[in-house]
This record gives C-alpha cells, sequence and structure tokens, in this order.
C-alpha cells in the first residue's frame, strides 16, 4: 500500500497559490481517507488546444498538477480536443471562431511535448474528452442539458454581460460547461484544477457528480496571473507573455523584468517551493539578509532551468549580467534588453546621433504598458512623465548615445540608456 504524506504536509503544498477551494473541509476529509486507504486521489485539470504554444500562465495548473504528483496521486491532464470545437466562452465578449479537427489534433500534440517538461510523463494519465462526449447520443446530451436552466446560464458574468448588451450568444456556447462538468462524471475525479475565472465551468462538475450518484470534487481554483506588465492576465495577444518554448536567453531576461512585487507571485505560481520557503525568503528581504536582485535572479535562474536546463540558465543568467551589470555586450544576446527601473537598472538601446524613437513603443518595450495603443493612451491622458515632467508628445527628439531619461507611467518607472 502506497505510503502518503501526513495531512499537513499535503495541504502546505496543495494549498499554495489557490485562491478558492470549495468545498476546503471536503479536501482535508479526501486526503485524509486517501492516507487511510493507500488509494490516491484522482486530479485532473483541462486545457483546450486552442493554440500550438502555452506561456507562463498555463503552466499554473500544470505546477498544480505537478504537486499533486509529488504528493503520490493520479494526476489527469485532460486535452478538450471535443470541447475545443466550441470554445471556452470565459471571457469572451464574442463567440470564438470554430477550429478544424486537424487544428485541434495539431495543437494537442505540441501541448503534450510542453507539458512533460513540468509533469512526469511516465505518471501522467493523458486523456481526450473526445473519448466520451463524442460517444454521447442526442438522448444523452438532452438529459444532461435538462439539468440545467437558462436563468442558470446566465448568472455566468459574461453571457449576463453579452445578454444585457443584445450581444449573441450561440446556443452552443451554454453547452461548453455541461461539457467540462460531464468531463468529471467519465473521469470519476477527487478535485479539479481551474483558475478562478472558470468557477461557473469547475462547479458544474459538481452538479452533474451529484446527479449521476458519484461524490462531487473538490474545487481548487488559482489566481490569474499578471504578465509582465504587472497589470493585465498575462497573454501573447497583449505582448506580456513569456512562452514556454521561449530561448533560454530571453526568457531569463523577461523574467528579470518584473516588478519586486510581481516576482513573489511568481515565486509562489510558477515554482515548486513550499509556501513556508518562500516566507521565509520575504523575511530574509525585508531583514537585509537577501537582496531583492538576488531572489529575483534565483527566480529567472529557477524557472528559466525548469523548460531548459542547468547549463542553459547559468549561460542566461551570465549573459544577463554581462549585458546589464557590467555593460558588456553579449554575442547572443538582442540589442534591446529590459531591466527593472526600480533597481537601478536600464534599457539599453542602440541608437543613431540625433534620431528619434517612438515613445509608445519604447513605453512597451520598457514594460511600463502591455500595447502601443495602451501607451498612446496613457500619453493621451497625461499619465507618462520623461525625467520627472509629464510628456504628451509622440517621440523622444535628438537621441544622443551615452545620454538617458528616466520614463514613468503609473507607480512604474524605468531608466534608458541609449549606447552606440
Amino acid at each position: 500500500m502506497p505510503t502518503f504524506a501526513s495531512l499537513e504536509d499535503q495541504l502546505d503544498l496543495i494549498t499554495k497559490g489557490a485562491a478558492e477551494i470549495v468545498p476546503l473541509e471536503s479536501l482535508k476529509e479526501r486526503i485524509s481517507k486517501s492516507i487511510a486507504t493507500g488509494v490516491p486521489m484522482r486530479i485532473k485539470a483541462g486545457f483546450d488546444p486552442t493554440a500550438p504554444d502555452l506561456h507562463l500562465g498555463h503552466t499554473v495548473l500544470l505546477r498544480k498538477l505537478k504537486h499533486f504528483q509529488a504528493l503520490g496521486h493520479t494526476v489527469i491532464f485532460l486535452i478538450g480536443d471535443s470541447t475545443a470545437l466550441i470554445g471556452d466562452p470565459t471571457g469572451r465578449n464574442v463567440t470564438r471562431k470554430p477550429l478544424t479537427r486537424e487544428q485541434i489534433a495539431a495543437n494537442a500534440e505540441t501541448y503534450k511535448e510542453q507539458v512533460f517538461k513540468i509533469l512526469d510523463p511516465e505518471k501522467t494519465e493523458v486523456r481526450y474528452n473526445s473519448e466520451w462526449l463524442d460517444k454521447l447520443s442526442y438522448y444523452d446530451m438532452v438529459k444532461l442539458m435538462a439539468q440545467f436552466t437558462v436563468s442558470q446560464m446566465l448568472e455566468r458574468e459574461e453571457f449576463h454581460k453579452r445578454f444585457s448588451e443584445e450581444q449573441p450568444i450561440g446556443l452552443h456556447e451554454f453547452i461548453y460547461p455541461i461539457a467540462q462538468g460531464y468531463d468529471s462524471v467519465a473521469l470519476e475525479c477527487d478535485v479539479e484544477l481551474g483558475g478562478t475565472d472558470q468557477k461557473f465551468n469547475l462547479m458544474r462538475g459538481r452538479d452533474l457528480q451529484k446527479h449521476f450518484g458519484q461524490s462531487q470534487q473538490i474545487v481548487l481554483m488559482t489566481s490569474i496571473i499578471e504578465g509582465l506588465d504587472g497589470v493585465q492576465k498575462m497573454s501573447k495577444s497583449l505582448g506580456n507573455a513569456i512562452g514556454v518554448h521561449e530561448p533560454s536567453g530571453e526568457m531569463y531576461g523577461k523574467l528579470m523584468s518584473i516588478s519586486d512585487e510581481l516576482m513573489w507571485k511568481y515565486w509562489t505560481m510558477l515554482t515548486d517551493l513550499r509556501g513556508s520557503e518562500i516566507a521565509q525568503m520575504q523575511t530574509d528581504v525585508v531583514a537585509g539578509a537577501l537582496h531583492p536582485m538576488q531572489a529575483k535572479k534565483n527566480l529567472a535562474w529557477t524557472i528559466t532551468q525548469d523548460f531548459h536546463s542547468k547549463q542553459e540558465a547559468d549561460a542566461a543568467a551570465e549573459s544577463w549580467a554581462k549585458m546589464f551589470q557590467q555593460r558588456g555586450i553579449s554575442e547572443d544576446v538582442p540589442a534591446i534588453k529590459i531591466a527593472l527601473g526600480a533597481d537601478g537598472l536600464a534599457i539599453l538601446l542602440d541608437s543613431k546621433d540625433g534620431s528619434a524613437v517612438r515613445l509608445p513603443k519604447l513605453l512597451q518595450l520598457a514594460g511600463l504598458a502591455a500595447s502601443t495603443g495602451e501607451a498612446t493612451r496613457k500619453i493621451a491622458e497625461n499619465a507618462v512623465s520623461v525625467d520627472g515632467e509629464k510628456y504628451s508628445g509622440k517621440s523622444l527628439e535628438g537621441v544622443k548615445a551615452g545620454s538617458s531619461h528616466t520614463l514613468r507611467l503609473g507607480k512604474k518607472s524605468i531608466r534608458v540608456e541609449w549606447v552606440s
């Protein structure tokens, strides 16, 4: 019979980074039962392969799956190849464009390659929800849909907003949370993981498990992780994401650009350190025993090593140090690098004497704005300052090698140095 860690030890790792657990007492009971019987819990997280590449925001749930896996429980990486035909309405104000089966299959293959950078392939149960959803008859689907009402569906924030604004809602979109809920029935899950924005979908699994006479799953939700700007949800479309497949040097450099405040959330959501270890690190920073810059270097190295290798993480750290701390130029580093202004570091940019530099693009590169569009709006709102003065121009004129400017947007600032 397998030997499991104590309830306290398991909760220390499982609850790290959890925003909400519904219900927490049931999770404690389920863990205690697992310890007593030697039967591992079944934990699942579902991912619709709607795009070929994952970014670090996607790995928050994978990391939590890994924690359950490390504790001896059965983890299920569920690929939503059938639900992807609908598209999750979460966070959407319009109906998603449908994907073809071929696109979904191709994306699913790249997902599997990427997730095993975190999960143990030998201990991971990979499933596709087409295994059961595609076998449901018309009669089966009608019976499932009969468990819910239109008013229940309109309680969902996205649907309610679209209905109020007279925006179209496809009937097939109502099927999505029901299909996701049925996944939990088919897999007989003990715990389902998801972001806080997924709560409506996740709770439907509990509803359907109760209907089918199963023990209701525990829902563990993680916070939405912000991107490099520290404001908006990490997203490739916003230009604030760090891709799982990015070169080690780029990954390390982007991680070094985040704010000190966001650093602690990344430690919590994107690493395997326990909450108690992170709390001790924060205590050391406050006491002056650990410099926040070193804590950030450790974070960047840890995450880069997870997705590449120790050797590549070492090389990325050395290259970054040459560029930003010794003002040297590393051959394998692009001309533009971003670092944290609050710690006295700077962006180094190639320039020609007397040239003009577009300010919105510069604000985006510096991580002060998620996009040039946002930067343009902030400039118009008089929210941007250059060298302590409010700035309404679209360009910095007469840039010269060796000169520098301090840019500020809101509470964030960074120094820009121009090199020949």
